[in-house]
């Protein structure tokens, strides 16, 4: 057999096995219940979670970026960790950032809609001209753009868009399954159009979600090979193609001269270099050196004793490096020793509550921090979703009238605050509390350590660290434990062994961070709802197991007016802080950035900036 027939069979075995998946995942979807919306609407430009777009169907570009950046140059990015795939839509391996990445960039594929980053919610047509939403929500149709195309110039097609459909729901991360699997039919009800029909129109936000799913080439992914994970590429849509992989090392993404979407308002100002490289470090440290040589452009600071402390290098004092802050108009989110509550030693409330009331936060801030940090103590701080020092209101009462026997005064009334001991004679008095606390539930001291009394069993659990900085913070309240004969042990391994143990759950506790926004939605299912509660992944880390989550959840997904939205996201966010899911830790209100000055970014902020302060996604090259 010569060359050329090899290639030609490998086709037709690799197209029938396309075929094979379409019919297959198509009749699934024809064997779902039908419940076509009867409710007529409009096509519009853009759609928000609650109330209109803050653009209209004319606008020109986004108030937050810069219309005449200069397109060319590279911008390097430096990141801690490995990567052991190019695939970022399965659960399987750690695919590298700047694929498809909320913060580096939907740069190598994209979606039907595409976010504006300086609203609480709201979506643009990018594959997608326009999009057709009933009120009830029932449904959502899109017509794809004549003239949007994949890399190598094909035309994008519904058929890609049922395509994708299909291979997330056979292969995708959970939060790509549980989005498909409420979708009761899809419909063709014109050309080059898709409506995604759906059971109900009770999760409001699912419409959107669906409008950001990706959009992938039927014509150029074998679904088998795509399910393996590992090093196998494939092409996308974005302004980006990928030029080089040094697997678990570098990936180096190139401007695709010919992409179709460089002049949507949308996309006016940004994807502006030729070039764009990540390279990633083993450890912090030398991720920082690497900074300081000119190594890599952009360096997001974490640690404030490095802020403070370690940016007078010589490209700091010759201009070349600017320290720069961004004001962030987002939620705080959380950070915590997150106690995984499948383990034994974590599943009483009451302990859970306890043990956060040892971590020492202002003698942590004030030696190791500079004192620059705030305590955490809600899920959604500082924003008008937060229940912090917000006693309930008739809505909140209403929608957690189920479970208030279950939930502890002070977080229901707002006068909780997280236990900070202003010094240690305040902290000598924590430790006795925490004694008593103990002991209600059955815990006391036996030849030193603090023992479960009825079975024996010691206080004693482990901490999973992967890096320096969480051993050291780790080790702070570790010291503290022990004058309670609570016995912690930290365990430091590498970045592969990391993610593996936390995306199998295999671990006691272990330091997370859970971001926010000002429209939580459907990643809050994933984090915290029970039904994921026995799903590997990275989410819901903490185990959660609760009925009034499950409940919060679903009234923040279902709310149609905005103060029934906050009511549900307070009230939601008061069965968290209940929950006592982790040791709350600390945030700074603001984002530091050590940047070499041949990237800038945009600087006026007369009609508005992103939320989150920045994003890379804006920003030039202006180097020599």
């Amino acid at each position: 057999m010569v060359l050329g027939d090899i290639r030609q069979l490998s086709m037709q075995k690799m197209a029938s096995k396309k075929m094979l998946f379409s019919v297959l995942a198509a009749c699934a979807l024809m064997l779902s219940p039908i419940a076509a919306s009867q409710t007529k609407a409009e096509p519009v430009h853009g759609i928000a979670m609650h109330g209109q777009p803050k653009y209209d169907k004319d606008f020109a570009y986004l108030d937050y970026v810069n219309p005449n950046a200069t397109k060319g140059g590279k911008i390097t990015y430096g990141l801690q960790g490995s990567f052991d795939s190019l695939n970022p839509f399965l659960l399987k391996g750690v695919a590298p950032r700047g694929l498809w990445d909320v913060d580096y960039g939907h740069n190598v594929y994209e979606a039907l809609l595409a976010r504006s980053d300086d609203e609480a919610f709201s979506l643009y047509g990018l594959i997608a001209e326009w999009v057709d939403m009933p009120e009830d929500r029932s449904s959502i149709t899109f017509k794809i753009r004549d003239e949007a195309r994949f890399s190598d110039g094909t035309p994008i097609t519904v058929e890609d868009v049922k395509f994708t459909i299909d291979l997330l729901r056979e292969y995708g991360r959970p939060a790509y399954t549980s989005r498909i699997k409420r979708i009761a039919a899809l419909e063709e009800p014109g050309e080059g159009q898709i409506r995604f029909v759906f059971e109900n129109g009770e999760d409001r936000e699912l419409p959107l979600l669906i409008g950001m799913l990706p959009v992938l080439p039927k014509h150029a992914i074998d679904p088998e090979k795509f399910s393996k994970s590992g090093m196998y590429q494939f092409i996308g849509s974005g302004p980006y193609m990928i030029n080089e992989v040094d697997p678990g090392s570098k990936i180096v993404l190139k401007r695709n001269p010919d992409y179709w979407g460089k002049d949507l308002p949308i996309k006016v100002g940004k994807d502006n270099f030729d070039e764009i490289q990540i390279e990633y470090y083993r450890d912090g440290t030398a991720m920082f050196e690497a900074f300081k040589k000119g190594k890599f452009d952009l360096q997001p600071e974490s640690d404030p004793a490095r802020w403070a402390d370690q940016y007078d290098f010589n490209a700091v004092e010759k201009g070349d490096v600017e320290k720069k802050v961004f004001q962030s108009n987002l939620p705080t989110g959380m950070s915590a020793f997150v106690f995984n509550t499948r383990k034994p030693v974590f599943q009483n409330r009451i302990v859970r509550r306890t043990l956060a009331t040892l971590f020492d936060f202002n003698w942590v801030n004030k030696n190791l921090y500079h004192g620059l940090f705030k305590r955490s103590g809600s899920y959604f701080q500082n924003s008008s979703l937060s229940a912090l020092g917000v006693p309930m209101n008739d809505r909140e009462k209403e929608l957690l009238a189920p479970y208030l026997d279950e939930m502890d005064p002070d977080i229901l009334d707002g006068s909780y605050v997280p236990v900070s001991a202003a010094n240690n004679n305040e902290m000598r008095k924590v430790m006795r509390n925490a004694m008593k606390a103990l002991a209600s539930q059955g815990y006391g001291l036996k030849d030193g350590a603090m023992v479960n009394l009825a079975k024996g069993a010691p206080l004693a659990f482990e901490f999973l660290s992967t890096s320096k900085e969480e051993e050291r913070l780790a080790l702070v309240y570790a010291r503290v434990l022990e004058r309670l004969g609570i016995k912690m042990e930290i365990r430091t391994v590498d970045s592969a062994q990391y993610w593996e143990r936390r995306k199998t759950m295999d671990f006691d506790m272990m330091k997370m961070s859970w971001s926010a926004s000002l429209s939580p939605g459907n990643e809050q299912m994933s984090r915290w709802h029970s039904s994921q509660r026995d799903v590997d992944g990275w989410f819901n880390q903490a185990g959660a197991d609760d009925p009034a989550i499950d409940a919060m959840i679903d009234a923040l997904l279902s709310a149609r007016s905005q103060d029934d939205f906050t009511a549900a996201v307070r009230a939601f966010d008061r069965t968290l802080i209940n929950g006592f899911y982790g040791v709350p830790l600390f945030h700074k209100g603001e984002q530091w950035v050590g940047l070499w000055k041949r990237i800038r970014y945009p600087e006026s902020e007369a009609k508005g900036r992103p939320l989150a302060g920045y994003r890379p996604t804006t920003f030039w090259y202006d180097g020599e």
